[in-house]
This record gives C-alpha cells, sequence and structure tokens, in this order.
C-alpha cells in the first residue's frame, strides 16, 4: 500500500479521534488513515495552518492547542466530545527533539525542561483529559507516541529526549493496567527513525549523523509515517481488544538486531 492509497478496512466508523501533533509526519499521516477508517477526527496542532490544513482535509475539527497548557488541552477534549458526543481515541502524538538536546554533558536545564514539557508532561496532561470522557463510555483507546529509544541506549544522544521517551513507556504501561477492567486500552507506540520533517532536519546539516544510524535498521531505511499511521489504527480499532499496557515496537527490526545485513 502506498502513501497515496485508500486502505480497505473501515474499523473506525463513528468513533471520535483526537490527534495532538495532526499537521505534519506521523501526525498528519494518522489522521489521513483515521479518517480513511471512518474515524471522525479532531486535529490538534499549535501550528495553525498546518493543523487546519489537516482538519480540512479530511472533514475534521481543528482545535489550535499548546499541549503543555492544561487549560488548552481540556479544551480540546472538551471540543471533541461537544462537537461529536464522544471521545473513542487519542492519539497523545505531539513533540520535540530540538538540536540543543544532545549529550547530557552538553545539554543545559532550560533546554531538558522543554522537551520534558512537550514530549511527557503533555502526554500525561491529555491522558488526564481523556480519560474522564472514556471513564463514562466505559471504552476507549489510548496510544501515546513513545519511541524505540525508550527500550534501547544510544551514544549518539538525545538525553532529554531519550528520557521523555521512556516517561511515556512507563506511564502508558501503568495506565493500562490501572483503567483495562473499565474498558479502556493504553498503549505506548514505539516507532523506529521516521522519514518525517523532523528527523530530516535533524539530519540536515550532518549526513553521517543519518547514516550512522540507517546502518543499524536492519530492513534498511527509515519508516515511512504512513506506516507508523497503520499501528496506530490497528491500536485503536477492536482488532487490538487484547492488547494493552504493552510498548509497541514498530522498529524495522532495530530492537531485535545485533548484527545488519550487509
Amino acid at each position: 500500500m502506498t502513501e497515496t492509497e485508500a486502505p480497505v478496512c473501515r474499523r473506525l466508523v463513528g468513533r471520535t479521534a483526537v490527534v495532538t501533533g495532526a499537521g505534519s509526519g506521523i501526525g498528519l499521516a494518522t489522521v489521513r488513515r483515521l479518517a480513511a477508517e471512518g474515524a471522525r477526527v479532531v486535529c490538534a496542532d499549535i501550528d495553525e495552518a498546518a493543523g487546519k490544513a489537516a482538519a480540512d482535509e479530511v472533514g475534521g475539527l481543528f482545535v489550535k492547542t499548546d499541549v503543555t497548557d492544561p487549560a488548552q488541552v481540556e479544551a480540546l477534549f472538551r471540543a471533541a466530545h461537544d462537537t461529536y458526543g464522544s471521545v473513542d481515541i487519542a492519539f497523545n502524538n505531539a513533540g520535540i527533539s530540538p538540536p540543543d538536546d544532545d549529550s547530557i554533558l552538553d545539554t543545559g536545564l532550560e533546554a531538558w525542561k522543554r522537551v520534558q514539557e512537550v514530549n511527557l508532561t503533555s502526554v500525561y496532561l491529555c491522558c488526564k483529559a481523556a480519560l474522564p470522557y472514556m471513564r463514562r463510555q466505559g471504552r476507549g483507546s489510548i496510544i501515546n507516541t513513545a519511541s524505540f529509544v525508550a527500550r534501547m541506549g544510544a551514544a549518539t544522544s538525545q538525553i532529554s529526549y531519550t528520557a521523555s521517551k521512556g516517561g511515556v513507556l512507563a506511564m502508558s504501561r501503568e495506565l493500562g493496567v490501572q483503567f483495562a477492567r473499565e474498558g479502556i486500552r493504553v498503549n505506548a507506540l514505539c516507532p523506529g527513525p521516521v522519514d518525517t520533517p523532523l528527523l530530516q532536519e535533524l539530519f540536515a546539516t550532518d549526513p553521517e549523523r543519518a547514516a550512522r544510524r540507517l546502518v543499524h535498521i536492519p530492513l534498511g531505511r527509515f519508516a515511512r509515517a504512513d506506516e507508523i499511521a497503520a499501528a496506530v489504527a490497528f491500536l485503536a480499532s477492536d482488532d487490538a481488544s487484547f492488547v494493552n499496557a504493552t510498548d509497541f515496537l514498530v522498529d524495522g527490526g532495530i530492537s531485535g538486531a545485533y548484527v545488519t545485513p550487509l
């Protein structure tokens, strides 16, 4: 299946999905995939132009949201419920990977705090806002974007990013256990490196950095955003009804590799 082909399955008809970081990369690909599967999609992004374009493309709702602001996050999920009558899926995906997040020896406290706020605290806020709606409904699927770096160490460190994704992984596991008997599943999606604008920007000035990472991927390439979106759609659907409190790896085999093919 290519990025332009619509999936044949329609597993999410009648369900409301909230996607943060919806304007680009994995978020945008997921907006398209969830809508193609029948979901009513609420697109949240701090970038008004990109977020609105994503919502307009799929006939969804755009809510400008700073995911580090508790009031704005609460307003996002309230808008989803007030507009569509339910909150069935929360894909808490917004995140950053700035260049000043590097080795622990070089990363300043302000850079550390900013990444933690956007990548980890925002997930806490989104889960906290989504859960009351899902508990009242007696159902829901929360998918939080972690990363394969939550499971593996790297000598090319982005220390705050790595730590934030480890936090997302642990929090998702705990919430999945806590709310399982209320019909709510919580999983951490752990992508490998994805060919998104964020990754392209990171490697644009340092091709050797990209090459050093690419050699570790058994499939020999970075993931496409639509491949990650397909995993989100699965986790959101009833096909994943017994998948809960787990780290769902979509990493091209990186975490299973010792020596990769030539």
